[in-house]
């Protein structure tokens, strides 16, 4: 009789420990942090914003982006639909911002403020400076080589199906073979706004007459809305992949050379030298792009390579450049979402362009750029599913911003800096491209 009770009391305390384990497992935390100390910080940040005593500049920006950030993202990535078929915490991030600023749900004030830190302080271009930088020092060298002699066919590809797809699909709708290349396709895969659209527009007038000002506003609606399919697609080929595993490198893009990346012990001191190195290249970059006719990015991309195939960078400089990228991209991607919610995304431009005619045409030209770089990487040794993300919808999206937003959609961050060969360097042969077809075209 002892000896049973004995094993009854036994039991009892295991059987507690597994059920405190279990409540463990099941307490939610967003940031880190157990969801009661979260919603006082969300609380503190919004009494602040609405009275009109947020701090001012980087202070209060980032506290906004990151606590409105990190909110989206949970909730977009704990939303059944959304976290499956819609880019989940990504593009409610986004697009929570960008409603928020279009509802007049954020003051003005604010807005500005944000809007000020994300382009005049150069936030975005400080978080992917980092994610250049310290993804190419962290990569393996024979990768590296490899991939740079092969990457541009599958751009050529996705540029192929675009153009290709997007007439298919336009003449469907009743799109001439003209507004579907010209007016849809070219800016969607040219680079963003500040490198695609924008000089597009003047090439355009140029060529065909008219304002800049009216083709920007016949070029941006398919940007923003090319964007949105770009992040959406990303999404369902990171799905694609978890069904089929052959299609997929889990982030590496070229077969035959994987690598399992040892897990760091971080360093501060090293992850200081990494801010440092990263700022420093995109310096280079910005200065060698006041004499030479690239975007900085691009030019950061070659030097940032060429150092690490040389192998001139002390060893201490590159676990430091790939510590800091990798705190950076755990902490502030949400963050950087939101702001780019804010400052980049019009969601009244986007709901504007949402006929059926249109919006059909558009995603002929993502999922042909999808088709195409998939197709030819796969033809020159990549995997299908991270060319088509790369060459193809980094080709597709909105530029930096829309890099970021695809890759955290896809969770494949660390091919940032094949995301940014394709909105740079791709970015500028739409441009050549589109002064060559204009006259055949019209």
């Amino acid at each position: 009789m002892s000896s049973s009770a004995e094993r009854v009391q036994a039991v009892q305390p295991a059987e507690q420990n597994v059920t405190s384990i279990n409540n463990q497992k099941k307490a939610i935390t967003i940031f880190g942090l157990p969801l009661m100390w979260f919603i006082g910080i969300t609380v503190i940040t919004l009494a602040s914003m609405y009275t009109g005593n947020l701090p001012g500049g980087m202070l209060g920006s980032l506290l906004v982006m990151m606590v409105l950030g990190e909110l989206f993202g949970w909730v977009g990535d704990h939303t059944p639909v959304l976290k499956t078929y819609l880019g989940g915490g990504a593009i409610l991030a986004i697009f929570g911002a960008a409603y928020m600023v279009y509802a007049g749900l954020i003051p003005s004030e604010t807005v500005t403020m944000i809007d000020t830190f994300m382009k005049d302080g150069a936030f975005l271009n400080f978080y992917i400076a980092a994610l250049i930088t310290g993804s190419i020092l962290g990569m393996n060298k024979q990768i590296l080589i490899k991939v740079g002699l092969k990457y541009f066919l599958p751009i050529f590809g996705a540029v192929i199906g675009a153009m290709a797809v997007a007439g298919l699909f336009g003449a469907i709708v009743g799109f001439s073979i003209r507004d579907a290349v010209l007016v849809i396709t070219m800016p969607i895969m040219g680079g963003g706004m500040g490198a695609g659209a924008v000089p597009m527009s003047q090439i355009y007038s140029e060529l065909m007459g008219n304002d800049p000002s009216y083709y920007i506003s016949m070029l941006v609606p398919a940007l923003a809305l090319g964007n949105v399919f770009a992040i959406i697609l990303a999404s369902m080929l990171n799905i694609l992949g978890k069904k089929v595993p052959s299609l997929t490198g889990n982030g590496q893009l070229l077969k035959g050379f994987e690598y399992k990346e040892e897990k760091p012990s971080f360093d501060i001191g090293k992850m200081g030298v990494g801010l440092m190195a990263a700022v420093l290249f995109f310096t280079v970059g910005t200065l060698l792009a006041g004499f030479i006719p690239l975007h900085a990015y691009a030019l950061m991309i070659i030097i940032v390579a060429a150092a690490k195939i040389a192998g001139i960078i002390p060893e201490s400089v590159l676990d430091g450049a790939n510590q800091w990228y990798k705190f950076v991209a755990k902490n502030w991607t949400l963050a950087l979402l939101f702001g780019i919610g804010i400052a980049y995304t019009d969601l009244g431009t986007v709901l504007e362009a949402l006929t059926l005619q249109y919006i059909v045409t558009v995603l002929g030209v993502v999922v042909g750029a999808v088709i195409g770089a998939g197709l030819l990487g796969k033809l020159v040794g990549f995997y299908p599913i991270e060319s088509a993300i790369t060459a193809g919808l980094c080709m597709a999206n909105m530029g930096g911003t829309g890099d970021v937003a695809v890759l955290s959609s896809s969770r494949r961050m660390e091919l940032m800096p094949f995301a940014q060969i394709s909105s740079r360097l791709g970015g500028a042969l739409i441009l050549l491209l589109a002064g060559l077809l204009i006259p055949l075209l019209m």
